[in-house]
């Protein structure tokens, strides 16, 4: 049990670590500080972690890293849509 509560509070704060950069780069505008190669490789990893917690069966495992994508790649399309606007 204790070890199911740790694993529920990482995955929890996985899930959302990127949520106040995607705030930050919604208010400003701008995806400077962001650098993309790591959201590509943290996303692949991330990718990877979950096709594991599929082949495991572990529903922590598998949500967190989808929740965790989803987030990654919403904050990758803002690097798209204002990385663009960088001059």
């Amino acid at each position: 049990m204790l070890w199911t509560i740790i694993g529920a509070a990482a995955a929890t704060l996985t899930m959302f670590s990127f949520v106040p950069q995607i705030f930050r780069s919604l208010r400003t505008r701008s995806v400077k500080d962001v650098s993309p190669v790591t959201l590509f490789q943290l996303s692949t990893g991330v990718f990877l972690w979950m096709i594991y917690g599929i082949s495991q069966k572990d529903p922590i495992i598998i949500v967190a890293n989808a929740i965790t994508l989803i987030t990654l790649s919403v904050l990758i399309f803002l690097y798209f849509r204002y990385g663009r606007l960088v001059k």
